[in-house]
């Protein structure tokens, strides 16, 4: 972990116009910028209490805009730590539970099917409880957003470390999914509240990792502890886990969402701060009159006041995200990659199933055989992260426009749909050809070589294209990250747990082989999809662009015009009282 005294740093900060005294006042882990800079930043924030169409809002920075993040590289990172470990719980709790399936099978005494149901059951609510996460950090910040989903996450696992019927795995394991997804759609929403769009797809690479690592070593521990322990030990090995992190989590981790301080060269409100933001404000407060401070307490509870005004805080509506994936461009690119995703854990569930009638695995040789499907994830995000930022460095040049890493570029005319696409089509070709191989090799019963440097494969070329058209459906929505990856995880995870759900019933009915060639073939039948989203991606997003500018335009004056009339109405009153009061002198 990053030594905590780093954030107290001045040298480690990008901007430097603050002075000691307000070193003092600042969080820990943010610093304050010039007054005209601070004023931008504050106007640039957008309005949450409109219509939920206008999330797709590309933002339009002017001129002279203050820089996207104030938090330095080394911040960045840590943030980008602690937010990949908290990606990571999501797809471990999944992939724990793998070596240990046909153990549970047999001392619960139910089929197979059935506990395959509980995996079903755990990616329907994976895709559903994002969608409640990602509008509650979009409102009210990322870090109650967080600390409420692994409040349920922790009771869940004690709940399914303790029970001991078939009823109570399955409600428990929806539990548990609710408790943990909501870390992806979040992660992602971090990336974009500190991240421009020239480096977005390095800090994306180092959250993703996360999500890649739950895979590659989930089965691997939940082996082992399946093996010696029992398979009660991997729920109470969750619970511990979880609370390990929760630790420096509420300690260090700040709040990073633009609608609570910008860029982050506003402090925080009560919920939102870290215990070291609470310490920090606390000992401004007391050196206040011996120091002196360039932006005075009250201008901050003015800006923070500010930013309150823009948002209204509400009961989190995941029907927010329908908005999202009924937007053509969108709606798209959400269903291709949900079908990259089917593909992807249609080949990891089998596993358990495969390699246990093919070579007679145990649970933790079974887990063993994760190992090179987690190790092509865990290389796939940081692959590709600098593949996406290399590439969009070069097609920004060929389209004569300077990358602005502090900043952002304006996105408006630029073809983002271009340069992360080109990255994909390799990666697909690749990837989708590894499935494919790998249901013939275990149609004819290859020797485990086989199979093992295929998963291998598949992990690295179609993970790595997975995450790189979800970096682009954050380039769609910078504005709400959040929920923009709620509705990701809403289409690749309901598709996803239909794949598994029959799966075991395409193979027994088709066979090995011709099932995979069937998935295989279904990702290229539909890869011109891509080439249509490449081609008017640009013309839809301006279209909604001008669109929501216009029903933005719109609210404004109907708000304007309502103050007005409550102005007006005050001085009738007013003027009616005084009246009043003459007559009865």
């Amino acid at each position: 972990m990053e030594n905590p005294s780093l954030f107290h740093d001045p040298e480690n900060l990008d901007v430097t116009n603050a002075t000691s005294g307000a070193q003092l006042e600042q969080n820990a882990f943010s610093k304050e910028t010039s007054d005209a800079g601070e004023k931008d930043e504050v106007e640039s924030i957008p309005k949450l209490d409109r219509d939920p169409q206008d999330l797709e809002a590309l933002e339009r920075q002017p001129s002279g805009r203050p820089v996207h993040s104030v938090f330095s590289t080394r911040q960045k990172q840590y943030i980008c730590f602690m937010t990949a470990w908290a990606g990571m719980f999501s797809p471990i709790s999944a992939n724990i539970y793998f070596p240990a399936l046909n153990t549970l099978s047999r001392e619960l005494h139910v089929s197979s099917e059935l506990i395959n149901l509980t995996l079903t059951s755990y990616m329907i609510f994976q895709g559903l409880a994002p969608a409640m996460y990602g509008d509650l950090a979009d409102i009210a910040g990322r870090r109650p957003a967080y600390i409420v989903g692994f409040m349920v996450y922790i009771a869940a696992n004690i709940g399914l470390a303790t029970q001991n019927s078939y009823a109570a795995l399955f409600v428990l394991r929806c539990l548990q999914s609710s408790g943990s997804s909501g870390t992806i759609a979040l992660g992602t929403g971090v990336v974009a509240d500190i991240a421009s769009s020239s480096e977005r797809g390095k800090y994306m690479g180092l959250v993703l990792a996360g999500n890649m690592i739950g895979p590659s070593i989930g089965p691997v521990i939940g082996g082992l502890l399946a093996q010696f322990l029992g398979w009660r030990s991997i729920f109470w090995f969750l619970t511990i886990m979880a609370g390990v992190f929760m630790v420096p989590f509420i300690i260090t981790f700040p709040e990073t969402g633009r609608n609570v301080v910008g860029n982050g060269s506003i402090p925080p409100q009560g919920w939102n701060m870290s215990l070291l933001n609470y310490l920090e404000s606390r000992k401004a407060q007391k050196v206040t009159d011996e120091l002196g401070r360039t932006v005075s307490r009250e201008e901050q509870r003015k800006k923070q006041a500010k930013l309150a005004g823009r948002r209204k805080l509400r009961f989190p509506n995941p029907l927010n995200t329908l908005y999202v994936v009924l937007e053509k461009d969108v709606g798209m690119l959400l269903f291709y990659n949900s079908i990259v995703y089917v593909a992807v854990y249609d080949v990891i569930s089998t596993i358990p199933v495969l390699f246990q009638e093919t070579y007679g695995f145990n649970d933790l040789q079974i887990g063993l055989s994760f190992i090179p499907f987690g190790v092509g994830s865990c290389i796939a995000p940081f692959l590709c992260g600098r593949l996406m930022d290399m590439n969009y460095k070069r097609v920004a040049k060929a389209a004569g426009i300077k990358v602005d890493k502090k900043r952002g570029e304006d996105m408006k005319g630029f073809p983002i749909e271009k340069a992360r696409l080109q990255v994909v089509w390799p990666l697909l070709l690749i990837g989708n050809t590894g499935v494919l191989a790998y249901g013939w090799a275990m149609n004819q019963n290859a020797p485990l070589a086989a199979p093992l440097v295929l998963t291998f494969i598949i992990g690295l070329a179609l993970t790595g294209a997975f995450n790189v058209l979800s970096t682009m459906l954050i380039d769609f929505y910078p504005l709400s990250p959040a929920t923009a990856t709620a509705a990701n995880n809403l289409v690749r995870c309901l598709m996803g747990a239909g794949g598994t759900a029959i799966i075991i019933q395409m193979i027994n009915a088709m066979g090995r082989g011709p099932c995979f060639t069937f998935i295989a073939g279904v990702v290229y039948v539909l890869s011109p999809m891509l080439v249509v989203l490449e081609k008017y991606g640009p013309k839809w997003r301006e279209e909604r662009r001008v669109r929501v500018e216009k029903e933005t335009e719109m609210k404004q004056l109907k708000e304007e015009e309502a103050i007005a009339m409550r102005s007006s109405d005050g001085e009738v009153r007013t003027e009616a009282s005084g009246q009043g009061q003459t007559k009865e002198g």
